[in-house]
């Protein structure tokens, strides 16, 4: 059944079939499409039409999608969905460090792409299907996840959605500890077809930002399990 969100995807790919395929699927399903076949292109049009979601190509003329990605990411937390025939580990690496937020290898199965946009945007919250505030707080720590905010300290931090909506889950049940896998499987919310270490990217990046701001909680390592938010019980 087509949704009726009507949310704009920005679909960045030189290869104008996959485009068109791409987008013979999504409008079925209710999406807006926006094509852009070339990297500098797709960051004037991110800019001006402010879409909702990104699928992005890594290979592309002019600047590549991983500077697409770094120049969406200076300005919005817009979900990212890199799509590539660069199907190595470190490549999957550098995307997500780069803030991406989730990760597809060519060739790929439409209908899979679209299950995974579905995905991100239930999580994203672009459909208010729950209107109930989503926060947890902890000292000199607020994560609030009906308006996808970070904040250290009192001050709004800038943080991929994926970082977000791991710390949120973390922090949502302290002193648990919980493998790569199952935080996978909890967080990402279908099957993932990338490697656990995905996980490791994430936490790291958490950890920068989240390093000294209280020794009442921190981001912890269960050395040959996976991780916990570990966090002083109430007195």
């Amino acid at each position: 059944m087509a949704n009726e969100k009507n949310l704009k995807v920005l679909i960045v790919d030189d290869d104008k079939n996959i485009c068109d395929l791409l987008r013979l699927y999504l409008e079925k399903d209710g999406y807006s499409v926006i094509l852009s076949h070339d990297g500098e292109e797709a960051v004037v049009k991110f800019k001006a039409l402010k879409p909702d979601l990104v699928l992005l190509d890594i290979m592309l003329p002019g600047i590549d999608g991983w500077q697409v990605c770094r120049e969406i990411r200076k300005k919005s937390s817009v979900p990212i969905i890199m799509i590539t025939a660069k199907g190595e580990t470190i490549d999957t690496v550098i995307g997500l460090e780069l803030g991406a937020d989730d990760y597809i290898v060519k060739p790929f199965d439409p209908k899979i792409v679209l299950a995974r946009i579905n995905a991100v945007t239930r999580r994203v919250g672009c459909v208010n299907s729950e209107p109930e505030i989503k926060e947890v707080n902890y000292d000199r720590l607020s994560v609030n996840m009906t308006r996808y905010e970070l904040k250290v300290n009192g001050k709004v931090i800038d943080t991929p959605p994926k970082e977000l909506e791991l710390l949120f889950y973390l922090a949502s049940n302290p002193n648990r500890v919980y493998t790569r896998d199952q935080l996978l499987d909890e967080v990402w919310g279908f099957e993932y077809y990338g490697d656990s270490r995905t996980i490791d990217v994430h936490i790291k990046r958490l950890r920068e930002k989240l390093e000294g701001v209280s020794d009442k909680w921190s981001l912890k390592t269960v050395w040959g399990v996976g991780y916990k938010f570990e966090a002083a019980e109430e007195e």
